[in-house]
């Protein structure tokens, strides 16, 4: 028998924001005003710029459009609304920080473009590498590490943490760098390569592999992070992504997805929501504006987040904040690099909308609940979430903003409630194709199609759906018949392993993926990753080296796509 919802400690009209109903109205020290406008449906922002063709290359993407950015002068964290210290104050999470609930024992995994370890992230023990299963896992000198900029930024929103913080972080000046749970650890598993690039096959994987391996001697995966979609076309109960998430739910570990971009997410058939956000068992997660306060009375929602079609379609769950977010930068990554219209705050800060980094925090979130009720099971911790969320008096309509938007000091005073979901499981025997929806990756002039993998391998969705359900697609370092990592630990990363055969291409991935020094097209040619970008500033272990991207580089290789659910990097 399901609990009586406690009484919010709001009434409408109110102000969601313990203690800050008197702040005024301040603005970034950027100057942003308003809503954002995306047009894609991925990390890039390209405002006002017609969606290309699903085949073009990201090489000529890049080519037609710059790299132009915008830095801020003297960016003082507290006289931005859209820091990480104002928005883990008006959110709540500052609130139980003081309680002594700071995500500490709780793990989240980051399904993504990989971490590096930036200052933020970088404290021993802070990230955990779980297997590469990106294309770059071939280049020794990129494993696990962030070529992209985006997995790094969204670690940071949901557990990072200057290295000379203690607690008690709530008292720690402005400048000082917290996620939502900056003592909650993070374990990456990295499937996108510098452009973004990966497909759904290797999200499936890493989402089981997650599964498998969440009560690894030391581990404890309670949150699944995924600022990730497609605009799948088939229905969420057949979908083989879908059912990914849905055994890694029914596992203990709370899902939560990005609901995806407007712009993106209504081409073609597809729903409103993103795959695996579209998934009603799951958290989905929307994106707020603060409109540049501390009060939530006028906070709205952008118009790039996506929400319901229909009255019966699936909304997001609730809304977080995610427009124009103060995160960490990974120099010379490809956003850093090449992102028109970004917004550089510092040399180790850039600002972030989307709901990519909504989700991030309200992941971030989930570990606080977890941590101060390790034994709530993920309908719980969605139940508590959707209970405490503010009703946006700006918004008023819930198939934009489903519950409200996330606050978490009311729910301090929660009990946890007595929940069930009964939405019904689903079957995943849909198929491959019909999850990528218009997402493709594209090899030697061969577009990744069909029910196959990145190996090549047929993908039979009844028999991989059974085999996760049973907690066994992956055996040791294999999964649907294909070597794609190593089979242990060794240290604190998972091992690496060589892959052999083929690519969906037809050729071997030894003869051609790591070879010449630029990508399809020109844009990668002379000093952008070959020359002065990487070469004496990229990643090797945990700190800079003279390793680059000279002889390791793309040829002939592309990304199609627009998953990655941010909006913008300003």
């Amino acid at each position: 028998m399901m609990q009586a919802e406690p009484t919010p400690l709001d009434e409408p009209g109110q102000t969601g924001h313990i203690g800050h109903a008197d702040r005024r109205r301040r603005m970034d020290s950027t100057g942003e005003h308003g809503p954002m406008k995306p047009t894609k449906g991925w990390s890039l922002d390209f405002t006002g710029r017609p969606r290309l063709s699903a085949v073009l290359s990201i090489a000529l993407l890049m080519a037609a459009f710059g790299s132009t950015g915008v830095r801020a002068a003297g960016y003082d964290p507290a006289n931005d609304v859209n820091s990480m210290a104002s928005t883990t104050d008006y959110t709540g999470a500052q609130a139980w920080w003081a309680d002594g609930y700071t995500g500490k024992g709780v793990d989240v995994a980051v399904i993504d473009s990989g971490v590096s370890p930036v200052e933020g992230l970088n404290t021993p023990g802070k990230v955990i590498y779980g297997p590469d299963l990106s294309l770059e896992s071939q280049a020794s000198n990129l494993t696990d590490l962030d070529t992209f900029g985006h997995g790094t930024f969204m670690a940071g929103l949901i557990a990072g943490r200057d290295s000379p913080l203690t607690a008690p972080y709530q008292q720690a000046p402005a400048s000082a760098y917290r996620g939502m749970a900056p003592d909650a650890r993070i374990v990456s598993i990295k499937v996108a390569t510098a452009d973004g690039g990966t497909d759904v096959s290797q999200v499936i994987a890493a989402i089981d592999w997650v599964v498998q391996h969440r009560n690894d001697d030391g581990l404890n995966i309670r949150v699944l992070n995924i600022s990730y979609g497609t605009n799948s076309s088939q229905w969420f109960g057949v979908d083989p992504l879908a059912f990914a998430v849905e055994q890694a739910w029914d596992a203990g570990i709370v899902v939560v997805a990005a609901a995806g971009n407007s712009g993106y997410q209504t081409k073609g058939s597809s729903p409103a929501l993103a795959n695996p956000a579209y998934d009603k068992r799951i958290i989905a997660v929307g994106a707020s504006d603060s409109m540049g306060t501390m009060t939530q009375v006028d906070d709205t929602v952008p118009d790039f987040s996506a929400a319901a079609k229909t009255g019966s379609a699936r909304a997001p769950d609730f809304v977080a904040p995610g427009v124009h977010l103060q995160g960490l930068r990974v120099p010379n990554s490809f956003i850093d690099t090449n992102v028109d219209g970004k917004t550089v705050l510092d040399d180790r800060f850039m600002r972030g909308s989307g709901t990519s980094e909504a989700t991030a925090l309200a992941a971030g979130s989930a570990a606080l609940i977890l941590s101060k009720y390790p034994h709530a099971t993920p309908d719980q911790v969605k139940r508590l979430l959707k209970l405490g969320a503010y009703d946006l008096p700006a918004c008023g309509r819930t198939g934009t903003m489903g519950s409200g938007e996330l606050q978490l000091s009311r729910l301090l005073t929660y009990a946890l409630p007595v929940y069930t979901q009964t939405v019904a499981p689903g079957t995943g025997t849909g198929t491959l194709e019909g999850s990528r929806g218009s997402d493709h990756l594209t090899r030697d002039g061969v577009v990744l199609r069909g029910e196959q993998d990145i190996f090549g391998k047929p993908f039979d969705s009844a028999a991989m759906a059974a085999l996760e359900a049973a907690g066994i697609s992956w055996s040791g370092g294999t999964w649907n018949g294909s070597s794609w990592s190593g089979s242990s630990w060794s240290g604190s990363s998972w091992s690496g392993s060589s892959w052999s055969g083929s690519s969906w291409s037809g050729n071997s991935w030894s003869s051609s993926s790591w070879s010449g020094n630029s990508w399809s097209g020109s844009s990668w040619s002379g000093s952008s990753w070959s020359g002065s970008s990487w070469s004496g500033n990229s990643w090797s272990g945990n700190s800079w080296s003279g390793n680059s991207w000279s002889g390791n580089s793309w040829s002939g290789n592309s990304w199609s796509g627009n998953s990655w659910s941010a909006a913008g990097w300003n």
